[in-house]
């Protein structure tokens, strides 16, 4: 049971327990919420939690590189809030999940 957990440590067929997949989702959420709280600017609680999904799951280089993030240093919310949707590709094709998640994130960003 894992919570989108990647790296070395990762092998194919590999369980973990409960508190493993807690205690791994912690230290990455602290690596995407530093990440978010150094390039992130001012932000809502909102805008910080759908930054912070979006950089889990794009990676740290993805999100501070990001169009997405520099319109919203920019002040420029509406604009940011349309830049999740750019992101909803996996292997060169749309994904349903990743396009949903992404809606999921805009609207939590601009609420």
């Amino acid at each position: 049971m894992g919570v989108g957990h990647t790296g070395p440590d990762v092998r194919k067929g590999q369980t973990i327990t409960k508190e493993k997949s807690q205690e791994l989702l912690a230290a990455d959420l602290a690596l995407f919420e530093g990440a978010v709280n150094r390039g992130g600017g001012k932000m809502t609680q909102n805008q910080f939690d759908a930054m912070v999904s979006f950089a889990f799951n794009v990676g740290t280089s993805a999100f501070v590189t990001s169009t997405l993030l520099k319109k919203h240093l920019a002040g420029d919310y509406a604009g940011a809030a349309k830049e999740f949707s750019r992101w909803n590709r996996g292997g060169g094709k749309v994904l349903v999940g990743l396009t949903k998640r992404r809606a999921a994130e805009a609207a939590l960003y601009l609420t």
